[in-house]
């Protein structure tokens, strides 16, 4: 498990910014993109079947971040989420895999005519 060096949350509360040691640069990560993919059962479920689409997110904002134990953040969202505990490991995969999963996002909303509002 690779711990973060620094967590930062910028002035309009729309990035966080995850810094590991060993690397030559921090991962930035939209608000809106760790919003919907936030690990907490309400978005992922209980199997790969019921992960919910999370649609009309482009405006979220995170509100507060809060330690949990020595290996994750919970993030609360101005939108009220807050149930998502975001390990230091899926920070990382999230940080090295933006792209794709951004990416996988767009397309699920737009194979299921939603929006990002």
């Amino acid at each position: 498990m690779t711990v973060p060096t620094e967590l930062r949350v910028s002035k309009d509360r729309r990035t966080m910014t995850v810094t590991f040691p060993g690397h030559h640069h921090a991962f930035e990560l939209p608000a809106e993109l760790l919003r919907v993919l936030s690990p907490s059962a309400e978005v992922q479920g209980h199997s790969p079947e019921q992960r919910v689409t999370v649609p009309g997110k482009r405006n979220v904002a995170i509100s507060k971040i809060e330690p949990t134990g020595n290996y994750a953040v919970r993030i609360t969202f101005d939108d009220g989420h807050d149930t998502g505990i975001f390990t230091w490991n899926y920070l990382h995969e999230l940080g090295h895999e933006k792209a794709e999963r951004w990416q996988s996002y767009l397309d699920e909303l737009a194979a299921k005519g939603l929006s990002r509002g």
